[in-house]
């Protein structure tokens, strides 16, 4: 091989590699590190709701670190959930929806992913006031053949209940309360049934008296679902009225 071919091979074996082949390279590693980080770093957004149990309130507007979830809203009524972003300790105030009044408020945790339900009932103790409460919803549905319920029972003139889940064809007098002598106040945790045609049924605690009745409710399995309970405001002919609202699976 001639002196000049030898000199022309080890020159290139000894150039330095081009930079512009390393840049796309780098670049690419860079925006693959900014794109894990995104990630990394998203919270969930939390689900949050108001369910109005107070008889004396007058219609409300309720923020929740200064975003609106419910407007105008009165007695017996059980919003859909809003998106609210996460915060360890958010405010949440109550006004009345005309003059902006302040009803109520406070902080309350309301957890990344998860639902929650701002509840406002009567102070019995301070005539005249109201407390606000935050609940955990469930949020994951209920097994394929099962509905699980949950009951708020704020009627204080009937006092404490037993509420019934009704199959087709079957006599009040032949079913089991699903729940016994729920007091005034109370909130059930959530309990699970086979899932079926059923008529909800309230009496007061013991006696076979129906205060009121509901048209049948189809349950096709997985419902998560909360019942309130509350006084009738105008009519004593049924002496309560029940709001259900959908927490998780079908229609929720």
């Amino acid at each position: 091989m001639r002196t000049s071919e030898r000199r022309m091979r080890l020159s290139r074996l000894l150039r330095p590699p081009r930079l512009g082949i390393a840049i796309p390279v780098s670049l690419a590693f860079a925006l693959g590190l900014a794109a894990c980080e995104k990630v990394a770093t998203y919270t969930q957004p939390r689900l949050v709701r108001f369910i109005d149990a107070s008889c004396i309130a007058p219609a409300a507007n309720v923020l929740v670190e200064g975003q609106l979830i419910a407007a105008n809203s009165g007695a017996g009524t059980i919003t859909s959930y809003g998106t609210v972003p996460p915060s360890q300790a958010a405010l949440i105030q109550i006004t009345a929806a005309t003059g902006g009044s302040a009803l109520v408020s406070t902080s309350g945790t309301l957890l990344p992913g998860h639902r929650h339900s701002v509840f406002l009932t009567d102070n019995g103790a301070a005539p005249g006031s109201y407390t606000v409460t935050v609940l955990e919803d469930q949020q994951v549905q209920a097994a394929s053949n099962l509905s699980a319920f949950r009951f708020l029972n704020q009627a204080p003139r009937t006092g404490a209940v037993d509420i019934y889940m009704i199959p087709a064809g079957v006599a009040l007098a032949n079913a089991i309360p699903l729940v016994a002598d729920l007091p005034v106040g109370a909130t059930t945790g959530y309990t699970s049934f086979t899932s079926q045609t059923v008529a909800m049924v309230v009496t007061p605690t013991g006696l076979a008296t129906p205060f009121c009745t509901s048209t049948p409710i189809t349950l096709i399995g997985s419902e998560v679902r909360t019942a309130l309970i509350m006084d009738t405001q105008l009519t004593g002919n049924p002496p309560v009225q029940v709001s259900m609202a959908a927490d998780a699976g079908p229609a929720a």
